[in-house]
C-alpha cells in the first residue's frame, strides 16, 4: 500500500511536469505510456520529457513491474537528461528501485540505484547524400541489495557493478539503418565463486541488450545488431534485431525482436514488438510482447 502511494506521487509529478510545462510555455513536452507483457511478468510504464531549452531535455518516468517471482509489485522511477550540441549528444538517467519484500527469505529488503550515461558523437552529417553515422560510448553504475548465493552460503548485502558500452549506429539515404553494439560487465565486489544474485534490479536499466525480457541474471557480456527499414516521410520503420548475451550466474542467451513504429496521427506515435528469447541448449524459451504510445504537445 506504501509503494501504490509513492507510485501515486510519481505519476502526479508526471502531469505536473506536463502542466507547469504548458503553462511556462515550454517548446515541446513528450507524453509515453508501454505495456510489455509475457508469461511470467508483467510491465507498465509511464513517462514525460521537457524541452527546458534549445539544446536540452529532461523528464520523469515510473514503472510498475509484477514479476512472478516476487509477491510484491516493483515500483522504480527515472529522471532521464538529455543535451544536444550538434556533433556531441550526452544521455544520463538516474534511477532507484524502491525497497521490496517477498514471501521467499532470499529476496527480503531488495532495492537499487545507479546512473546509466551515454555520449554520442556525430562522426558522418551528410544531409546532402543522406548519409548519417554515430558512435555511441556508455558507462553505468549501480549498487543492489539484494541475496548473493557465494559458494553454498548465502548472506544478504549490497553488491555493485558496472556496465562499459560501445556501438556504432548508420543510416543511409533515411531509408536503412544499421546498429551494431557490445557491452561488458564489471563487478567491484568480485565474481569469483557467485553462484546468484537475488536482486530487483533489471541489468537493461545499466545497458541496453536488446531484449523486452526482465534480466536479473548477471552478464558477462552482450553484443547485438538491429537492422531497421524506414520510411521519413511517412514516419514509420520496420526493425528486427538479435542479441547474443553471456551470463555468470545462467546459461547463454540469444535473443529476437521484431517490431513496427509508426505515427498514428498528427500528434501521436505507436510502436510495437515482439521477442522470442531461449537459451543456447533450448532449455528456457520466452515470449514478450510490447507495445508504447506516445503523444507530444
Amino acid at each position: 500500500m506504501v509503494k501504490w502511494e509513492y507510485m501515486k506521487k510519481l505519476l502526479l509529478s508526471i502531469l505536473s511536469v506536463c502542466i507547469l510545462s504548458a503553462a511556462a510555455q515550454a517548446r515541446t513536452v513528450d507524453v509515453t505510456a508501454a505495456y510489455t507483457g509475457a508469461s511470467h511478468f508483467t510491465k507498465a510504464d509511464a513517462g514525460a520529457t521537457v524541452a527546458l531549452s534549445l539544446n536540452t531535455l529532461a523528464g520523469i518516468q515510473a514503472r510498475y513491474v509484477n514479476d512472478d517471482v516476487f509477491k510484491d509489485p516493483i515500483y522504480s522511477v527515472y529522471l532521464p537528461i538529455h543535451m544536444d550540441f550538434d556533433y556531441l549528444k550526452f544521455n544520463f538517467t538516474p534511477f532507484y528501485y524502491f525497497k521490496n519484500k517477498s514471501d521467499d527469505a532470499r529476496y527480503q529488503d531488495a532495492s537499487a540505484f545507479g546512473l546509466n550515461s551515454r555520449l554520442i558523437i556525430t562522426m558522418q552529417d551528410d544531409e546532402v547524400n543522406d548519409l548519417y553515422t554515430h558512435a555511441f560510448i556508455g558507462a553505468s553504475f549501480a549498487r543492489q541489495k539484494g541475496t548473493l548465493t557465494l559458494e553454498g552460503a548465502d548472506s544478504n548485502q549490497y553488491y555493485s557493478e558496472a556496465a562499459y558500452t560501445l556501438g556504432l549506429h548508420k543510416d543511409f539515404y533515411r531509408a536503412f539503418g544499421f546498429e551494431l553494439i557490445g557491452t561488458v560487465f564489471q563487478y567491484p565486489n568480485g565474481i569469483t565463486g557467485v553462484k546468484s544474485f537475488c536482486g530487483i534490479m533489471d541489468q537493461q536499466d545499466l545497458a541496453s541488450t536488446q531484449t523486452l525480457d526482465i534480466v536479473r541474471e548477471l552478464p558477462k557480456y552482450a553484443v547485438g545488431t538491429r537492422l531497421t527499414r524506414m520510411w521519413a516521410d511517412d514516419g514509420s520503420s520496420i526493425y528486427l534485431s538479435y542479441r547474443f548475451g553471456e551470463y555468470h550466474t545462467t546459461d547463454s542467451q540469444h535473443s529476437f525482436v521484431v517490431g513496427n513504429s509508426f505515427i498514428v496521427g498528427n500528434l501521436v506515435s505507436a510502436d510495437m514488438a515482439y521477442n522470442h528469447v531461449r537459451s543456447v541448449h533450448n532449455k528456457d524459451k520466452r515470449d514478450i510482447f510490447y507495445i508504447r504510445l506516445g503523444m507530444s504537445f
